[in-house]
């Protein structure tokens, strides 16, 4: 298999694991700030994802660095696209104290 090959392959799953990480971070937020236990759902969390990111990293690098710089390339790209593709549905009522207005 060619270099731009394998190079490819790691940036896409590079992409592949920005992805996972940045939409599992989005859903953490969302899922966080309502729970009963956020600091459980928060850092249970960030563990999984960094497990499973740096665990991808290891597999998608193969021992060369360009395959580290497509893969980190990727989940760079990833991260400027689940952030610019995010919808934000903030509603007054789940920012408003749950006890009514006093």
């Amino acid at each position: 298999m060619t270099e731009s090959l394998k190079v490819s392959g790691a940036i896409l799953g590079g992409f592949a694991l920005g992805t996972f990480f940045f939409v599992g971070l989005w859903w953490t937020v969302r899922r966080g700030v309502i729970s009963t236990q956020p600091a459980v759902v928060f850092l249970g969390s960030m563990v999984f994802r960094t497990l499973v990111v740096m665990v991808g990293f290891y597999y998608l690098s193969r021992g060369d660095w360009r395959n580290v710089v497509g893969s980190l390339t990727g989940f760079v790209l990833a991260r400027f696209f689940v952030t610019r593709n995010a919808r934000f549905s903030f509603r007054a009522e789940a920012l408003a104290p749950s006890g009514g207005a006093r």
